[in-house]
């Protein structure tokens, strides 16, 4: 080969390490399932063509409020609206009136989906994924909220968005009831509920990449809050640990300006994203003001929390001079691995990230040179992780423990085409009590002199 001649000089040449690196996965990206539908009046400031009917059944990203707004009509719903508002509490005839309460009703269903994802963008989320549900008068059943692969429907849309790591269904307990022919507000039916719930919890299971956010039905009393998480809805084992509920709902300004009564689980998804930007995923997401809140549903006292705390439901708290406050951070689970949200959530960012990252090794041949560079890259990353604060121990030798080599993968492994890596790590748990010892020290006596 002829070397091209070249002026007297200093030349680099760039050459690949051959290092493998693990880049972490991402964690802020929250799934919202909810009633949306077109709307009759189109809105002559949106700068995006609203999604037609078919658009929203399949999962949509959008990455801001204002773009969330233009894409699902939030200006026109809120218009249609209050224009059927007013039909209302003008119209005498029984008949009539019960159609436009229904029609108010079933846009008012709408809006929650809207309330949910405004309270995202709030609270510092910065990339949400919408399925929406095109009937709001009607309810939702177990087979519809698990939807369809192949169209991408419902909560099996939602199994080619790697990205998700929270998902939210506000619309969850409207869900659970058609509007009646009278278009009164039904009550919601806590058996379907559950049973919708556990569908939700299914998907994350499978997942295992994101965390369902749930809460009790509006209106529930702590003593029913414990009731309702105590029948029915599982403390261990995964299902368990792959669930967060939180309590009371609130009350907000209303995306058209007028206050209304939501679930938290959209400004909590927001809520998370923000403490995973701001320090990372190990750390436990509360002790954090709520954006966008006027106030609670019902507020909570210390008791009320202790009992509610027990049961795996994470409480929103007003204290004096700190306003609105995330004042808990665990899943429903009574593991002892799985109690903390953030342990669950960085375990599950670990492995997703570990996972994602090392895909070049398929098909590599399955040798010692093999094991070593996956030793490497996986303690590299997870030495990372523990100078971030993620991982607990002196040293990285006493954070974590990372083993690929012929006693993981004996022949018989190899002749199987599997290459086994085992991985033991230590998260760190929150400072959930804190305790002090006060002692108060008296004045000693004055000596004379």
């Amino acid at each position: 080969m002829t070397t091209p001649a070249q002026a007297p000089g200093v030349y680099v040449t760039e050459r690949p390490s051959g290092v493998r690196t693990i880049v972490g996965a991402g964690t802020t990206t929250a799934a919202f399932l909810g009633y949306t539908r077109t709307a009759g009046t189109e809105d002559p400031d949106q700068t995006l063509p609203p999604f037609t009917e078919a658009e929203r059944t399949v999962p949509q990203r959008v990455r801001s409020w204002k773009e969330f707004a233009d894409r699902y009509s939030i200006a026109g719903l809120s218009a249609e609206l209050k224009r059927t508002q007013r039909e209302l509490d003008q119209e005498t005839d029984t008949e009539k009136q019960a159609s436009l309460r229904k029609s108010v009703n079933a846009l008012g269903r709408c809006l929650v989906l809207a309330e949910a994802v405004y309270g995202f963008f709030a609270n510092g989320g910065t990339d949400a994924c919408i399925v929406g549900f095109l009937n709001p008068e009607n309810a939702v059943d177990e087979k519809t909220l698990g939807g369809d692969v192949e169209l991408r429907t419902g909560l099996d849309g939602l199994l080619s968005v790697p990205e998700v790591a929270m998902v939210a269904v506000p619309s969850l307990w409207d869900m659970t009831a058609a509007l009646p022919k009278e278009g009164t507000r039904p009550h919601p039916n806590e058996d379907i509920g559950r049973t919708l719930i556990s569908r939700v919890v299914q998907h994350c299971v499978t997942m295992r990449d994101r965390l369902g956010i749930f809460e009790p039905p509006e209106g529930k009393t702590p003593s029913e809050v414990e009731t309702f998480v105590d029948t029915g809805l599982p403390t261990s084992g995964d299902d368990a640990a792959f669930s967060t509920f939180y309590h009371p709902w609130l009350q907000t300004p209303g995306v058209d300006g007028v206050s209304r009564t939501v679930p938290p689980c959209g400004h909590i998804a927001g809520a998370w994203a923000r403490t995973d930007t701001e320090r990372g995923v190990f750390k436990a997401p509360a002790n954090l003001n709520l954006r966008g809140v006027l106030d609670l549903r019902s507020p909570l006292t210390d008791g009320d929390q202790g009992r509610l705390n027990e049961r795996g439901v994470n409480c929103l708290r007003v204290f004096p001079g700190q306003g609105m406050l995330v004042w808990g951070a665990r899943t429903r689970s009574t593991d002892r691995d799985w109690v903390y949200l953030n342990v669950r959530r960085l375990v599950c960012f670990l492995a997703d990230s570990i996972r994602l990252s090392s895909t070049w090794a398929v098909f590599e041949p399955n040798d010692e040179r093999l094991w070593a560079t996956l030793r490497h890259s996986v303690s590299s990353f997870l030495t990372d992780q523990w100078r971030q604060g993620a991982l607990f121990g002196r040293t990285p030798e006493e954070a974590f423990l990372v083993k690929c080599d012929g006693d993981t993968n004996p022949q018989a492994t190899i002749d199987q085409g599997k290459v086994v890596c085992d991985i033991w790590v230590a998260p760190v748990r929150p400072a959930e009590f804190v305790h002090f010892t006060i002692t108060q020290i008296s004045g000693q006596p004055g000596q004379a002199g």
